[in-house]
């Protein structure tokens, strides 16, 4: 089995993406922590947000896909989303893919899309004990190590889903 991507994307979201970046130019993204805006997925403008020696790389979205394409190729420029989280938060959530939302309302903090209507929403499907036997073969990559050049294998699955329920069921009652 080949490993999971660890973030995928919802078409909503995705799109709300490219209209950001036709705005704001190529962004990155943060799964923020907590503080002041809680546990939300934060984006910026690329190089805005400084990226820590020990922070991990959850993934590179692809603004050239739709729903259920496959990349064949690294995307580029802005076409290129790096997804952030600390490494302590990761520590946390490393047994989880996170699916990037967009939902109507208004987010707080200093995520771009606050004022668009909408607003970024991290969910979470817990990996089943294969994928994570997976990801043991392949570690994520480090802010350091992104730095001097290393990336990601280029997946071999869909990243991006029409809707989150598509990625992460919800259970029938």
């Amino acid at each position: 089995m080949n490993a999971p991507p660890r973030i995928v994307t919802t078409a909503g979201a995705a799109e709300l993406l490219r209209r950001l970046g036709g705005i704001h130019g190529p962004l990155m993204m943060h799964q923020s922590g907590g503080c002041c805006d809680g546990s939300s997925p934060m984006c910026y403008p690329l190089g805005d947000f400084i990226v820590g020696d020990r922070d991990v790389l959850l993934g590179i979205l692809d603004l050239r896909l739709g729903v259920g394409e496959v990349p064949e190729s690294e995307p580029e420029g802005g076409d290129a989303v790096a997804v952030w989280i600390s490494g302590s938060q990761f520590d946390a959530w490393k047994h989880t893919q996170l699916v990037l939302d967009s939902v109507p309302g208004r987010g707080s903090g200093f995520s771009l899309e606050s004022p668009e209507g909408k607003r970024f929403l991290s969910r979470g499907r817990v990996f089943t004990p294969e994928e994570l036997e997976a990801l043991s073969d392949t570690p994520p990559v480090l802010g350091a190590e992104y730095e001097t050049g290393t990336r990601p294998p280029i997946p071999s699955v869909p990243l991006v889903v029409a809707e989150a329920e598509d990625a992460c069921p919800v259970p029938l009652r």
